[in-house]
C-alpha cells in the first residue's frame, strides 16, 4: 500500500465507525463542499481540500508523497521528535521504517484539533441531549480549545520527519471512532448490571488487562462498583474532553454512567454533582485498543508494525 491508501483506509474505517452513522457523516461533507462552493477565488485557495472527503481534521498526512510506498510502520500512541530519531536509529541499524504513524495529531492536525469537536454535538443528541443544546453547550469549549492550540509549536515532530525524510502520518478521531464503538457494542450487547461488572468487561480485554499490570487499568472515579449502572455512555471521541455542562444534560435525558479515556477534576465534580457514574479505562490503553483495532487493517496486508510510544499491540487478526 502506498501513503495515500493507508491514509484513505483509515478515513473509511473511520466514518464506518463513526457514533453519528455514515447519513450524518455524508451531510456534514456536504455541507463542506457547499462551504468551499460559495467561497471566493483568494480564499479557496486557503481552503484545505481534505475536509471534502475527510470529516476528521485531525487525521492527516504530515509528510511524505501520497505515492510512496510503505511495507513497514514504526507506530506510537504520541509520536514527537524522540520517536523521529528512534526511526531513524532503527533504520541505521537496518530495521526498514517506510512511514511513522502516530495516534495523537501532530503538524496542522494539531493545529485544526478544535474543528472535530462539532462532532460531540450529535454525539450528545445521541443520548437524549437536544441538538441546540449540544451546539450551544459546546461552542465556548471548542473556542477555548481553538484557543489553547494556537501558542503551540505544531510543526516539531514534522520539521524532524521532514529533515530525516521520514514519512509521517496520524489517525486520531477515526481510532477513537473504532474504540468507541468497539466498547459500546460490547456494553449495549452484555448489558451489565452494576457499575462494577462494567469494569469486569473492560479489564477481559487484553489492552486494559495489560494496563492493570503496570497500574493505570480501569478506574471508578465517580460512584461505587455496586451502584446499577443504567444507561452506558462511552465516551471517547471527538477530539478532547467536551463541555462540563454536559453532564447536567445527559443526567436529564437518562445517562447513567460514563465511560471515557480520561477526565478533568472540574468535569469530574460535575459529574458528581448530577449522579453520574464515572469509569476511567485508561488513556493509554484505550488509545492502543483503538489503534491496533486500525492497524489491523494494515497487517492483514501483510505491512510489519513496529510499536513505540505507549501503544501496547495485540492483534485480532
Amino acid at each position: 500500500m502506498n501513503l495515500k491508501e493507508i491514509y484513505e483506509l483509515f478515513i473509511e474505517n473511520g466514518i464506518e465507525n463513526d457514533p453519528r452513522g455514515q447519513k450524518e457523516v455524508e451531510k456534514y461533507l456536504k455541507r463542506a463542499k457547499k462551504h468551499y462552493n460559495d467561497l471566493k477565488a483568494a480564499d479557496k485557495k486557503e481552503f484545505d481540500q481534505d475536509k471534502l472527503s475527510n470529516p476528521y481534521s485531525d487525521t492527516r498526512i504530515l509528510y511524505g508523497l501520497p505515492n510512496r510506498e510503505v511495507t513497514t510502520v514504526l507506530v506510537g500512541i504520541d509520536i514527537e521528535v524522540g520517536e523521529i530519531l528512534l526511526a531513524d536509529r532503527l533504520r541505521e541499524r537496518g530495521t526498514k521504517i517506510d512511514l511513522v504513524l502516530a495516534h495523537h495529531p501532530e503538524g496542522k492536525a494539531l493545529a485544526a484539533l478544535y474543528d472535530v469537536m462539532n462532532m460531540q454535538s450529535d454525539i450528545l443528541e445521541l443520548f437524549g441531549v437536544p441538538i441546540n443544546v449540544g451546539e450551544g453547550i459546546m461552542a465556548p469549549r471548542i473556542s477555548e480549545v481553538m484557543r489553547g492550540l494556537m501558542p503551540l509549536n505544531h510543526n516539531k515532530a514534522v520539521d524532524a520527519a521532514r529533515i530525516f525524510d521520514l514519512p509521517l502520518m496520524c489517525v486520531h478521531t477515526p481510532a477513537d471512532n473504532m474504540v468507541t464503538n468497539f466498547l459500546q457494542k460490547l456494553i449495549d450487547d452484555k448489558k451489565p448490571d452494576i457499575v462494577g461488572d462494567i469494569v469486569k468487561l473492560l479489564k477481559n480485554i487484553p489492552e486494559f488487562a495489560e494496563a492493570v499490570k503496570t497500574g493505570v487499568g480501569p478506574a471508578i472515579v465517580v460512584g461505587d462498583e455496586d451502584r446499577r449502572a443504567g444507561r452506558v455512555f462511552v465516551d471517547m471521541t471527538g477530539g478532547t474532553g467536551g463541555s462540563d455542562d454536559a453532564f447536567a444534560k445527559l443526567s436529564q435525558a437518562g445517562v447513567g454512567t460514563i465511560v471515557g479515556m480520561h477526565i478533568g477534576e472540574k468535569h469530574r465534580q460535575e459529574a458528581e454533582k448530577n449522579h453520574i457514574n464515572v469509569i476511567i479505562a485508561g488513556h493509554m490503553a484505550s488509545d492502543s485498543l483503538g489503534m491496533n483495532l486500525m492497524i489491523d487493517e494494515l497487517a492483514k496486508q501483510d505491512i510489519e508494525i513496529i510499536p513505540c510510544s505507549g501503544l501496547t499491540r495485540f492483534s485480532r487478526i
